[in-house]
């Protein structure tokens, strides 16, 4: 397997089972219905895991474009190799919502309420401030990348569980920075879904939210780049 079908593989994992929680969680009808904030980030947890644990071996389970900038700004990736894997992350993202909706294609189309469709593909803000959504997204990720900065090298002594502290990593920033965004931290999971919820169809699904859309794409990138800076200047 090469690294670009790698990142689309391990990426749709990630977005299957991270979307997959969500619309169990809070589309009508599901067995999981409302079954709350802890289900949701446990659920990230664990598809954050398995993506990881796919891939590293292969590609170095990045499976987000902010991951792949800031290791590149770090000097720690090539930048020829930044434009291929952030196309397979976006396919990969894109083909993990297209299965999520296969699979609950009767709740999609039972459910009345337009933001929940929406919110199983794509994250939202608790209170609309696009500028400060934004810092929301690039903080959560710097500080998302900087544990990633300080883990790569004691995650190599854990063997098959090196993908864990990544995994607890986002559990932990969801749990403590996710209330104001849905902490995203992540442009292809949740442009690439975004653009699915666009294209499929969903009964009666409402706007895919395009003016809330660069918040979770920008944000994560140059919260990246900031962590590489400071890990770069000051942490070394």
């Amino acid at each position: 397997m090469t690294p670009f079908v790698a990142e689309i593989l391990g990426t749709a994992l990630v977005v299957t089972i991270g979307d997959g929680v969500v619309a169990n969680n809070i589309l009508p009808n599901t067995k999981g219905n409302n079954g709350g904030l802890v289900t949701i980030v446990l659920g990230w947890v664990i598809a954050v895991f398995i993506g990881v644990y796919a891939t590293s071996s292969i590609s170095g389970g990045h499976l987000n474009p902010a991951v792949t900038i800031a290791l590149a700004s770090a000097g720690k990736f090539s930048w020829a190799l930044v434009p291929s894997y952030i196309l397979a992350q976006m396919l990969g993202a894109m083909l993990g919502a297209f299965i999520v909706w296969m699979i609950y294609k009767d709740q999609f189309n039972e459910s009345k309420d337009q933001g929940a469709q929406l919110a199983v593909f794509a994250t939202g803000p608790s209170i609309r401030n696009l500028p400060q959504n934004f810092i929301v997204e690039t903080l959560a990720t710097m500080v998302f990348l900087l544990g990633i900065f300080f883990l790569k090298p004691a995650s190599s002594d854990l063997g098959a569980l090196s993908a864990l502290p990544v995994s607890l990593l986002v559990g932990g920033i969801g749990f403590g920075l996710g209330g104001p965004t849905g902490w995203a931290i992540n442009p292809a999971r949740d442009l690439g879904p975004r653009i699915m919820h666009f294209i499929l169809p969903i009964k009666g699904k409402g706007s895919s939210d395009w003016g809330y859309a660069a918040v979770p794409v920008l944000g994560p990138i140059v919260g990246g780049i900031l962590a590489a800076f400071i890990y770069l200047q000051f942490l070394q």
